[in-house]
């Protein structure tokens, strides 16, 4: 199926809806974090320095796929951080949405630079047994993108060093329960940490759940 028209109405009111619920759910405050969708020219993106609340749906960023500045149209600049949205969806043809968020746990998290291991099988929802920290760079610059592309392998989340997170869903709707998701493992990982270490799965039991995540949520005729 091809990603939806960049001009789409609904979708850009749909992009809209995604970065106030990451407000309302606190995973972003302000005009911390942004928000993308893939179009078939290329992606929608919440823009820049602006809190979804002073925004409109007319003031999404169309920008194409493939050219090296993301060829912006309108009237308001993309968010800063377009590269690593742009260059996902490059890398990553399954990602069809992109969070990133200045969620509290997870930034306190990542301000400590810690990847998160296989402390709960839920960590395996996001591509494997652990969820990586993505090295620091300045935000908005193509070393910060880089980073976080070497972090995402075979994931669908990250932290990032002394910043914040990134979830990718297939659509909207999924990337924003998922980024919810994570942000919940990462309460309960910054809380355990509280009573000490954590009891770990091994390799073997994270990799029968990974494998299981495979067909989860799949009608039932696509079960094993």
């Amino acid at each position: 199926m091809s990603p939806p028209d960049t001009q789409g109405a609904d979708l850009r009111a749909e992009l809209l809806a995604t970065a106030l619920a990451t407000s309302a759910a606190r995973l972003n405050t302000g005009s911390s974090g942004n928000a993308s969708v893939r179009t078939r020219g290329g992606m929608l993106i919440t823009p820049s320095g602006l809190a979804p609340e002073s925004c409109g749906a007319d003031d999404m960023v169309a920008m194409v796929a493939g050219a090296a500045d993301g060829t912006p149209t309108g009237r308001l600049a993309p968010s800063s951080e377009w590269r690593l949205h742009h260059d996902l969806y490059a890398l990553r043809p399954e990602a069809g949405a992109i969070i990133h968020a200045h969620a509290p746990f997870a930034t306190a998290l990542a301000c400590q630079r810690l990847e998160i291991p296989p402390f709960h099988y839920m960590i395996a929802r996001f591509g494997g047994p652990t969820v990586r920290c993505a090295a620091y760079a300045t935000f908005g610059t193509q070393a910060l993108s880089d980073n976080i592309s070497v972090a995402m392998e075979g994931r669908s989340a990250c932290l990032m060093a002394n910043h914040g997170m990134l979830v990718f869903g297939r659509n909207l709707a999924n990337a924003l329960a998922l980024a919810l998701e994570f942000e919940s493992l990462c309460e309960q990982y910054w809380r355990t940490r509280q009573l000490g270490e954590p009891v770990l799965l091994s390799n073997e039991e994270m990799q029968e759940v990974v494998e299981r995540f495979r067909w989860y949520g799949r009608p039932a005729e696509q079960q094993p």
